[in-house]
């Protein structure tokens, strides 16, 4: 996706009022400066969408309420960030599903392949109340609070060669999230996942160290990854939310009011990010075919055969997986 410019998210909240001007009313005393952590760099819609949320909570509070992001990584990988949200050291944290769904089988139903078949499906797909509801475990089982999911679009292989098919994918060295959903998935179709750093992929594809990286439009498109593939074949299987959570102590320990302003905005913000992506995605996959790349999609009988010998391993684990199924079926 292309950059989500702060001018966007401006233009988006101008169009109408982003929360009620009349918040409920927290003593000044109470003056608190939030640490937001996450991954992705600047000018990922992410890290945008957490400078955004900056704004709307400055702005809410008349200062009362300021908030620092960190973004790249800044405060560690992802299961530090997440140490440091079950402690209390870090406020909020926007955080892959991949890491959730490592530590929570319930919530790695949302990685399972096919559970929707496009983008815009996604955008609707992740603010479906039982989708919401999947983060109801978050307290339980990790010690921070779900407020809701951001999104990337559908994931696609880009392969170092040639490929029309996911018959290309056997014997694959592709480098693919690490997530156990992903793992199984293209494993079950014979590629063999591949470990590299975010930051080394490009390399590792110029010189063969791996054949190809699984990744969705928008970072593909900003590291330009047309340059080292011969081939781009949309598998529309996989999507790769994060979720904005907030830790657990340092939640519990807000005033009320404080919470629902948070909670609010959050959700304002969430919305902007998800609405812009789905929109900006097309015009990414056009200037991909611009480039002259071969692009090639997934038949039907080959998503079928992949469902069924991923839900072997995986409806076992989570059962969530058919009713989220049933959900997306009907978008």
């Amino acid at each position: 996706m292309t950059k989500l410019s702060r001018r966007h998210f401006l233009a988006a909240g101008a169009a109408g009022a982003l929360l009620p001007l009349a918040m409920p009313a927290v003593s000044r005393a109470q003056a608190r400066e939030l640490r937001l952590g996450l991954i992705t760099p600047v000018g990922h819609s992410w890290n945008d969408a957490a400078l955004r949320l900056a704004d709307v909570l400055k702005e809410q509070t008349d200062g009362r309420l300021t908030m620092t992001v960190f973004h790249s990584g800044q405060l560690g990988n992802e299961p530090a960030m997440m140490q440091q949200l079950q402690s209390g050291a870090l406020d909020m944290g926007i955080i892959q599903a991949a890491e959730l769904g490592s530590r929570v089988d319930h919530i790695a139903a949302i990685n399972a392949p096919y559970l929707v078949n496009s983008t815009e499906a996604v955008a609707k797909f992740v603010r479906t109340p039982q989708v919401l509801e999947l983060l109801d475990v978050l307290p339980a089982e990790t010690g921070t609070v779900g407020l809701g999911w951001l999104i990337t679009g559908m994931r696609a292989v880009f392969s170092a060669k040639p490929i029309d098919s996911v018959a290309g994918l056997n014997g694959m060295k592709l480098r693919i999230n690490p997530t156990p959903v992903y793992r199984d998935f293209y494993q079950n179709l014979g590629a063999a996942p591949t470990p590299i750093p975010t930051p080394q992929v490009f390399d590792a594809m110029s010189n063969g160290q791996v054949d190809g990286l699984e990744a969705d439009i928008e970072f593909s498109w900003n590291q330009r990854f047309d340059k080292v593939a011969k081939s781009i074949l949309q598998m529309n299987a996989l999507f790769m939310p994060a979720a904005a959570i907030a830790s657990g102590r340092v939640w519990a320990g807000m005033p009320d009011a404080d919470k629902e302003l948070i909670s609010a905005s959050v959700k304002t913000v969430l919305d902007e990010q998800i609405d812009s992506l789905a929109s900006e995605e097309p015009g990414l996959i056009e200037k991909f075919r611009e480039t002259g790349i071969a692009m090639h999609e997934v038949p039907q009988a080959d998503k079928e055969a992949s469902i069924e010998a991923f839900d072997k391993i995986w409806l076992p684990k989570a059962p969530v997986i058919a009713e989220l199924r049933k959900i997306g079926a009907e978008l």
